[in-house]
């Protein structure tokens, strides 16, 4: 089995760094190309989102293959809400088979919230579900049936997201646990405002000891204006903005850059947290701002 370049970084004991890559709502490999370059060499990693917030877009393990062509590592999303289980062994075997080692599993956003609200959701797995069946794909060498896999098989480096700051707070390390059980080797989190909260989240996540048994990314995003930030703390759900923020923006002479130097701080302060084992960047269509957020913070070059 061919490693990835995520887990030797993250094996290795190095602060990883990931970054995110939205497909084009469109069919052109220029676009993936494009944003693959700003971010080679930056980031041990990208994640392709799959039909991020139910929209679509080019499938992600397309997108991913792209990618690799331009010399970038993906990790692959997948969420459960557009395939069955027969449909997501298969295409997992064949992200394998086109090179893909990384997976990201995901229940995925509803339907509603996205440009074709009239469609039918599936949902056969939920995450915890789908984690365990990519275990089995790899480590049992069966399929969700219990059929024995005969030659190749998908070993991926799975991967899982997890929310600090949703309701109920005290159960979140809890919820976690239960996807390092299912199978869950590194996790991205939600985006990291709140950094207090985040810090008692980890000490909950220590105390069970899961810090040992799973790396933890920690997901930020730079705000790139205040009204991106008032966005985020009214309307997404399960994300914590404190108003000190957005008083920070709005006091400075270019909202922009002060969202960089923000999300510089931030990861400055993960850095210093016991079990944090790197950070997630997601940098939403600002895929040029990442490559400085890197070099500010001391993480180039990459290991």
């Amino acid at each position: 089995m061919t490693r990835s370049n995520l887990e030797k970084v993250l094996e290795s004991g190095a602060f990883a760094v990931t970054g995110e890559l939205g497909p084009p709502k469109n069919a052109d490999a220029g676009v993936v190309r494009e944003k693959a370059k700003l971010l080679k060499g930056v980031v041990d990693a990208v994640n392709i989102t799959d039909c991020q917030t139910a929209i679509v877009r080019m499938s992600s393990i397309a997108a991913g293959t792209i990618a690799m062509e331009e010399g970038i590592e993906p990790v692959i999303q997948m969420t459960c809400r557009d395939r069955n289980r027969i449909g997501m062994q298969s295409d997992l075997l064949g992200a394998y088979a086109l090179g893909a080692r990384n997976l990201l599993c995901l229940t995925g956003d509803h339907q509603k919230f996205g440009n074709h609200p009239q469609s039918k959701n599936v949902f056969d797995l939920d995450s915890m579900q789908l984690l365990d069946m990519v275990r089995g794909l790899g480590e049992g060498r069966v399929f969700q049936c219990g059929e024995e896999i005969e030659g190749p098989t998908a070993d991926f480096f799975i991967g899982a997201a997890a929310n600090p700051f949703a309701d109920p707070f005290e159960f979140r390390a809890l919820r976690l646990a239960k996807k390092v059980a299912a199978g869950a080797k590194f996790i991205q989190t939600q985006i990291i405002y709140n950094v207090p909260k985040f810090k008692e989240w980890m000490s909950a996540v220590r105390d069970l000891g899961l810090h040992e048994k799973v790396y933890i990314l920690g997901g930020v995003t730079p705000l790139k204006s205040v009204g991106m930030a008032r966005y985020m703390q009214k309307n997404v759900p399960g994300l914590d903005v404190p108003d000190e923020l957005i008083d920070r923006l709005k006091g400075a002479e270019s909202a922009a850059q002060e969202g960089i130097s923000i999300c510089v701080d931030i990861i400055n302060e993960l850095k210093e947290v016991e079990g944090v084992a790197g950070v997630h960047i997601m940098a939403i269509e600002w895929e040029e701002a990442v490559a400085g957020i890197v070099e500010r913070v001391g993480l180039l070059p990459r290991p």
